[in-house]
């Protein structure tokens, strides 16, 4: 993983004088090869030891390793072997906002791509695949979080995998009730602190089901309790910017995981045909 985007991803889990380097090294990159970890450190008004101890967080043995790895990094981005699709949207958009906006989706996508390794996504299509067919899939979002429980359910539906989807709290509560080993439960919370869905996580897991949660990728109560945690990486200074890019990376992951249960059984690839083609004949006058 590019130390460039292994510090984006890793952002939201800083803390404030952390984030501090972090925002520094990935706003001024280039410059990072004359800087010492003093330099860098009397630029931001912070102690040599906070710089080091930020590079060895982030698994580097030390400051110079850190500023050596960027340095690749850009030199592989000015050869060319950078992500092909970022140079596209360059050519195509310049420097105009929708360009800026484009790329700063193109990051987080990435981002959410890299922290959610393909096992994890390949082992929630199969406890979603596994409680389809011989148990239940239980869903549930609040507010915002309800737009992507909602659809996602819709689509597990067109593969033929029913599932108990909620957007009230306490009916979840109930429904849970008879949920048994095996059953799976999705909570979709972008914060992942909600009282309520900690609270109908763990008695979920009281009932022996499984519990995968889709959060950004911070420290949160509900993340900790998952079985499977999907993790969103999705961060911007502008407050307009920043649910922009958690909506699409969750979309992109999401999407993930729903192509792996298409692909992964035939049998659903077919229900999902035949599904659509009855879609079609209802809209058509």
């Amino acid at each position: 993983m590019s130390p460039l985007v292994k510090i984006r991803s890793e952002r939201d889990q800083m803390s404030a004088v952390e984030r501090r380097i972090a925002d520094f090294i990935l706003e001024n990159a280039q410059l990072l090869r004359d800087y010492s970890s003093q330099q860098l450190a009397n630029a931001l008004g912070i102690s040599q030891s906070s710089v080091v101890k930020f590079t060895q967080k982030l698994g580097f043995k030390g400051y110079p390793d850190l500023k050596y790895s960027v340095g690749e990094a850009i030199a592989r981005a000015d050869n060319g072997d950078a992500a092909q699709v970022t140079a596209q949207a360059t050519a195509a958009f310049g420097e105009s906002a929708s360009g800026n906006l484009w790329r700063r989706k193109s990051e987080s996508e990435e981002e959410t791509r890299l922290i959610n390794a393909p096992e994890t996504l390949q082992a929630v299509a199969e406890a979603i695949a596994t409680a389809g067919a011989n148990g239940k899939v239980f869903m549930i979002g609040l507010g915002d979080d309800d737009i992507y429980a909602r659809s996602f359910a819709l689509r597990l539906s067109l593969l033929g995998i029913p599932s108990v989807h909620n957007f009230d709290a306490p009916r979840m509560a109930a429904s849970v009730s008879a949920a048994g080993a095996g059953d799976v439960l999705l909570v979709f919370s972008e914060h992942g602190n909600h009282p309520a869905l900690c609270k109908i996580g763990r008695f979920f897991r009281e009932r022996r089901g499984r519990l995968i949660t889709v959060t950004r990728h911070t420290s949160n109560p509900l993340r900790a309790l998952a079985d499977i945690a999907l993790l969103v990486s999705a961060h911007d200074d502008r407050p307009y910017i920043q649910p922009v890019l958690y909506q699409s990376a969750l979309q992109h992951l999401l999407d993930g995981v729903f192509v792996q249960l298409c692909e992964g059984d035939e049998q659903r690839h077919v229900h999902l045909l035949a599904n659509l083609e009855r879609v079609q004949q209802m809209l058509e006058p």
